[in-house]
């Protein structure tokens, strides 16, 4: 039986029209990259966002200087697309955080994002944590982002989980996969909703890839 569901935030739960990743895009444009749009979603999805412009700017720029000034190019620009920035819950999002806690199955969000961007997103949604979630972990919290599993093994130490086979770890990345693999999670799940393709997650090996939230239910009743 799952103690734990952990879902990854933008691209899986959270519709906020990429602009993590656009963001990010202009921000190597600025800088004078040229790295295609393609490119950003592949090694930047899922990731802590100065270890993805780090992954995309790979072969481009080793000054990492350069970088942290490119960061912090893209943290000003973020600051400003989320000022004005309609944010959803992904179709089923909020329907299946019910339905898990109904069953006594703890609801957790992870992100790549730091935790006051997290805290925006769900400000923007009007989720509560102890209400729609149980608890929110980023990536700023931990010593090792994404692929290490540490920000699943936070929120099994928060409740007192000890076997991650009654973990189900869900993302729309490649990294949200191995970061569950990584933790030992018992059920790991890619969906086609964000950043990567059906193809590009099947080539991480998930035990699942679902086309919509909803079909959480069949994988968890089929435990």
């Amino acid at each position: 039986m799952l103690e734990m569901f952990v879902f990854d935030m933008a691209g899986t739960v959270v519709d906020e029209n990429n602009v993590v990743y656009k963001t990010l895009h202009r921000a190597v444009a600025e800088a004078g990259h040229e790295v295609s749009w393609e490119t950003v979603l592949l090694l930047g999805a899922g990731k802590e966002k100065l270890q993805a412009l780090q992954a995309i700017l790979e072969g481009r720029a080793s000054d990492q200087t350069a970088i942290r000034r490119i960061f912090e190019r893209f943290q000003i620009l973020l600051k400003a697309a989320y000022a004005d920035l309609e944010v959803r819950p992904q179709p089923g999002s909020e329907a299946i955080f019910e339905w898990l806690r109904n069953k006594g199955i703890r609801v957790v969000l992870n992100t790549g994002y730091n935790r006051m961007t997290a805290e925006g997103l769900l400000e923007k949604l009007g989720w509560e944590t102890g209400r729609d979630i149980d608890l929110l972990v980023t990536a700023d919290q931990v010593t090792a982002a994404r692929p290490a599993p540490d920000m699943i093994t936070h929120a099994m130490a928060h409740f007192g989980v000890t076997d991650p086979a009654r973990v189900a770890k869900i993302g729309d990345s490649i990294i949200d996969i191995e970061e569950g693999r990584n933790a030992g999670c018992g059920l790991v799940l890619g969906i086609t909703t964000g950043a990567h393709t059906r193809a590009q997650l099947s080539s991480a090996q998930p035990d699942g890839i679902l086309d919509h939230l909803d079909e959480i239910r069949a994988q968890v009743e089929a435990l």
